[in-house]
């Protein structure tokens, strides 16, 4: 039996215009919607397969304020069976602090009899990339670490890991228990069903308060890279542009 648990981050929708705030430090979210990191929808589907198949449980965690129930009861829709809201003001909390505050709710757990055998968490989240929680929250609790993970397995109490890498697929061992930052593109994230959405608005979120002093995140600014100008070449009209079609075509080497 393998317990897991899945940290979350509530982030900006960034698959639009990305606009930032004045003093640079955040993403600017007034004009956008709230979802998941596409690696964090992958962590929590790897939690879910893991549990199921060891006989365990994938609870879903995230450190955050009330709003963050909505992605809370997202994973709970897809098959988490249990949740714990990190109450805090994130606003001025940076990768150490999140790590640190998951670190203390996971002891406080162990105090109360309720362990986990492996924390899997998104390789970065969408909205500042700083590939940090991962690492500090292993440093933090003692355990082995990976990261840049596409697929994980549990087998006879070790995990099997895999990860790309510049020769090719990597593959790891590690004895439990373990951290492991779960990249995007290893399993395909499924999706919430009406059973389950109303399963998870009766199941109840665990609800606890950060004892952390923030450090901040000690980042001096982000920035949008340059935009890239789009160039339109009109290669005529009607039945004359036919030939420039087709001359565009061998050059893309659609057509030989």
């Amino acid at each position: 039996m393998t317990n897991v648990l899945v940290c979350i981050k509530r982030v900006p929708e960034t698959s639009g215009q990305i606009l930032l705030s004045q003093d640079g430090q955040s993403i600017d979210a007034r004009h956008v919607g709230y979802t998941l990191s596409a690696h964090d929808e992958c962590a929590v589907e790897q939690a879910i397969q893991i549990a199921r198949s060891t006989d365990g449980e994938a609870t879903v965690l995230t450190v955050g304020n009330d709003d963050s129930l909505e992605q809370i009861r997202n994973a709970l829709a897809v098959g988490c069976t249990a949740a714990v809201l990190v109450e805090a003001d994130t606003e001025n909390f940076g990768p150490a602090d999140v790590a640190a505050a998951i670190a203390d709710a996971v002891r406080s757990r162990e105090t109360d009899a309720t362990t986990y055998d492996l924390i899997l968490v998104g390789n970065d989240a969408a909205d500042t990339g700083d590939f940090q929680v991962g690492v500090r929250l292993a440093y933090a609790l003692g355990r082995p670490v990976l990261t840049g993970i596409g697929t994980v397995e549990v087998q006879d109490g070790t995990v099997v890991a895999r990860g790309k890498g510049p020769e090719g697929t990597e593959v790891f061992e590690l004895s439990l228990p373990a951290v492991i930052a779960v990249q995007e593109g290893g399993v395909e994230p499924r999706y919430p069903s009406i059973p389950g959405r109303m399963k998870a608005k009766r199941t109840p979120v665990d609800m606890v308060t950060a004892s952390v002093s923030p450090v901040g995140n000690g980042r001096a600014a982000l920035r949008l890279p340059p935009s890239q100008p789009s160039v339109v070449e009109v290669l005529g009209e009607g039945p004359a542009a036919a030939t420039a079609v087709v001359d565009l075509l061998y050059k893309l080497g659609v057509a030989t």
